[in-house]
């Protein structure tokens, strides 16, 4: 059992000065220039306002409270028109901080809005091949995590970056302009504190990037779990799958309890750095009161502005940390949007007006993997009109032959032709519009009856009531509170395996497609709606070229033709009757089937050509 899902996040951790990225980057940000501009100077706002606010405390102490040349009405008078000055500052600070967080808040959502929708279009061009590679786990957190992490950025941490970098650079003027000697001594502090800053920061940094790999790793697994639950208690596999979620979890609360070791010494250390400084000013300061060369304001005004400067190295390591998580995600997400794994497209595709239904493979060998081939050297016609049935044990390239023909794949060697022209030559929607497939397992859109069938096409109520009546809807839809108009699939009501097969011809006949294709379509079905079912089938496949892929009798037997395939070959070919009194592989599929156990069961019971992967 394969414990750790196939996911487990990469080890990068991002280059903040890596140039493509922001060359990258910058084609989703420069559309919103403007409001990230007005954020900018929001910012410069809050910093003025935040730096304005100890000289102030400083003014009132210096020139009304300690001076004592002024009156007492007029110091008192100056005291309150000083405060009334604060308190504007403070409102006009909170004013602006809130624009500011919604302009962030805003512009972030907008540029994360661009890109998860261009990374998700990439994603539904890619081929089936890339999918068969890449976990759901690691696409999903493609599209959340990372771009989340990319959102924390750019709200969080560009624009509060640079306004701690105007904070710091007018903390620093304003402390060498107000006492140049004091600002000197703070300042031998300063090479202290970068070195713990940056030491701490590259802790910091791994440590969040362990914390987001093991996250990732949970998340996969709670994915992977949740999909197959159902195999998992028919096999008693509670325990087990439970065992390894202890396993994932504790890797995650390690790392998160090593981050919480780290802000735990550096905080502190932080503060400790604070306090000297802190122990300096009043040290040096005092002295400098007692000489009568500072005022008690100017060392009230120090310690305000040395809390200021100290606030935003407390959150530099963080922020850094944050910076190299999205640095990371966006090296992934970019890396996933330069990924070229698509069919190739014709310069000038083609989109015949008629459709005759003449399918032809000439010469066709495909593999999932090297050397291990699916099919082989396949030839094959299928006139127009006609019902061609396809017959084969597991693994013998049925699927296959499927996944070419709507052109999920494109052969290795050989061609597939419609009318004569190459399926390579044609416009890939058009071309997926003239085929109907309707598959064993079939998929339900969220959504009422009527949206599962029209998919989104526009059609008139009496064409659309009949085709309900001839896919043998009619029947369920009337006994529905809500007729068409019934919810089904997740949240709603819930088809039965032979209901969701009668829509899938029913979504076919809202096509009208010239090709129609039945991978096991009364498979898995009771007696009583594989009757309805075959009642669909005959109005689906009147006046089209039809290719069957069945195991029942029943179905076979409508077929004008039946190919037997074997580990990717045609081995046998022509009418039930005849295929029987040759008494080759076929007859021996039909025996196995009905029960008779004359042999060649273990021979066709297998196949390693990979298509179960398909």
């Amino acid at each position: 059992m394969n414990h750790e899902y196939g996911y487990f996040e990469e080890d990068q951790i991002g280059r903040i000065g890596d140039i493509k990225l922001w060359r990258n980057l910058l084609v989703f940000i420069l559309p919103q220039w403007r409001w990230i501009a007005l954020a900018v100077i929001l910012a410069l706002g809050i910093t003025a306002s935040t730096l304005l606010l100890p000289r102030l405390v400083q003014l009132g102490m210096d020139r009304y409270i300690i001076d004592s040349s002024l009156g007492t009405d007029e110091r008192i008078e100056g005291l309150a028109r000083l405060g009334g000055i604060f308190l504007a500052v403070v409102l006009a600070g909170f004013v602006v901080n809130f624009f500011q967080v919604m302009v962030l808040e805003w512009t972030g959502q907008r540029i994360m809005h661009a890109l998860r929708q261009h990374l998700f279009q990439h994603i539904l061009q890619l081929n089936l091949s890339f999918f068969h590679r890449h976990s759901v786990g690691r696409l999903v957190t493609r599209l959340t995590n990372d771009i989340q992490n990319m959102y924390e950025m750019f709200t969080s941490v560009i624009v509060t970056l640079f306004n701690d970098g105007v904070k710091l650079a007018g903390i620093l003027g304003i402390l060498f302009w107000m006492n140049w000697r004091l600002a000197l001594i703070l300042s031998l502090t300063f090479p202290i504190m970068l070195v713990i800053t940056v030491y701490f920061g590259r802790l910091s940094r791994d440590a969040f990037r362990r914390i987001r790999t093991h996250l990732a790793g949970i998340n996969a697994y709670i994915q992977e779990i949740v999909s197959g639950i159902s195999v998992i208690q028919i096999f008693l596999r509670e325990k087990d799958a439970h065992g390894q979620f202890r396993q994932l979890n504790d890797r995650y609360y390690q790392s998160a309890l090593y981050q919480i070791r780290i802000f735990g010494i550096f905080i502190p250390l932080i503060e400790v750095m604070s306090s000297a400084s802190l122990a300096l000013i009043i040290w040096y300061g005092g002295g400098e009161i007692l000489r009568e060369h500072m005022t008690l304001g100017v060392l009230t005004a120090f310690i305000s502005y040395m809390r200021l400067f100290f606030q935003p190295l407390r959150e530099l390591s963080q922020k850094y940390s944050i910076v190299q998580s999205a640095m990371a995600s966006a090296e992934r997400i970019f890396h996933l949007l330069e990924t070229r794994e698509m069919l190739p497209v014709p310069p000038e595709p083609l989109s015949p007006a008629r459709v005759n239904g003449h399918i032809a493979f000439e010469g066709v060998e495909f593999e999932y993997e090297a050397g291990r081939p699916v099919l082989k050297d396949l030839s094959f016609e299928v006139q127009p009109g006609e019902t061609l049935a396809v017959v084969g044990a597991t693994g013998s390239g049925k699927t296959t032959l499927i996944n070419l023909l709507e052109r999920l794949y494109d052969p290795l060697e050989g061609s597939i032709r419609l009318d004569g022209t190459d399926l390579r030559r044609l416009d890939l929607r058009w071309l997926r519009d003239q085929i109907g497939l309707v598959m064993q397992d079939v998929f339900i859109v969220p959504g009422s009856i009527r949206e599962n069938i029209l998919l989104d096409r526009h059609m008139p109520e009496e064409e659309l009531d009949r085709i309900v009546r001839l896919s043998q809807l009619s029947e369920l839809v009337k006994n529905l509170p809500r007729g068409l108009d019934t919810k089904i699939g997740e949240g709603a009501m819930d088809f039965s395996a032979g209901q969701k097969q009668l829509l899938a011809f029913a979504r076919v006949l809202a096509r009208n497609p010239r090709i129609l294709v039945l991978d096991e379509a009364t498979a898995n079905v009771d007696t009583e709606t594989e009757m309805l079912i075959e009642q669909a089938i005959q109005a689906a496949m009147a006046n089209r070229t039809s290719i069957v892929i069945a195991h029942r009798l029943s179905t076979i037997r409508r077929a004008q033709r039946i190919l037997v395939m074997d580990h990717g070959r045609i081995v046998e070919q022509g009418t039930h009757e005849d295929l029987m009194a040759r008494g080759g592989l076929y007859s021996h599929l039909q025996s196995l089937q009905n029960g008779d156990g004359r042999g060649g069961g273990l021979r066709l019971a297998a196949s390693d050509s990979g298509e179960e992967t398909v």
